[in-house]
């Protein structure tokens, strides 16, 4: 079986190249994506395109995770969580925002299982005060199924971090060439398939 050729750029297939979307943009804090070792294997996962389109964001793949490496060592007054407020017990939004030393955000990839299990294995996660998104926009991440209807692929997570705590909406941006990659693989695998088995989940 040929290999396909793939995009230097983009690192996808020539045929379905997203080049033509992706843009270039700075943000005021640092992203920083935590992601499960098994998700930086899945070929549709969204983290690559933001990290490749935002300048100042930097993508840690693994399992057990360092503060200090990632961070600095004044990683609890520099850094804060981005977390559903429908999954954390407290909402620290409050707390994050008013941080004057805020320098980082940091989003955790992976399915819903694979994130508290980082939790788990992380949990000096739990001492960082956590932003919840406001509003959060209905999730286009239609080719994957999540447990929760509201769920956000990493890159629409922060899209909406971002335009939230800089009070813009210069981010959506960053959203192009995924909603393209989303609709080519509609695309490639039919309508109806997709009707029957993603209709409900993102």
């Amino acid at each position: 079986m040929t290999k396909r050729e793939t995009c230097n750029n983009c690192q996808r297939p020539l045929s379905t190249c997203l080049c033509a979307e992706l843009v270039s943009l700075s943000s005021s804090l640092q992203v920083i994506v935590l992601q499960d070792s098994k998700e930086s294997k899945h070929a549709l996962s969204s983290t690559p395109l933001l990290i490749k389109q935002l300048k100042n964001s930097k993508l840690v793949i693994g399992d057990s995770f360092t503060p200090e490496e990632i961070l600095g060592n004044n990683w609890q007054e520099t850094s804060a969580l981005i977390f559903p407020d429908s999954i954390s017990s407290e909402n620290y939004s409050k707390k994050a925002l008013n941080q004057p030393h805020l320098k980082s955000i940091i989003l955790l990839d992976g399915t819903w299982k694979k994130v508290r299990r980082l939790i788990h294995l992380n949990p000096w996660l739990n001492d960082l005060p956590r932003i919840s998104i406001d509003n959060p926009p209905q999730g286009k991440y239609r080719i994957r199924k999540s447990e929760f209807k509201d769920g956000l692929a990493t890159i629409e997570a922060a899209v909406s971090v971002l335009n939230q705590l800089e009070s813009t909406d210069q981010y959506n941006q960053l959203l192009n060439a995924f909603n393209l990659m989303i609709q080519q693989q509609i695309d490639a695998m039919g309508m109806e398939t997709f009707l029957k088995n993603y209709s409900i989940g993102k």
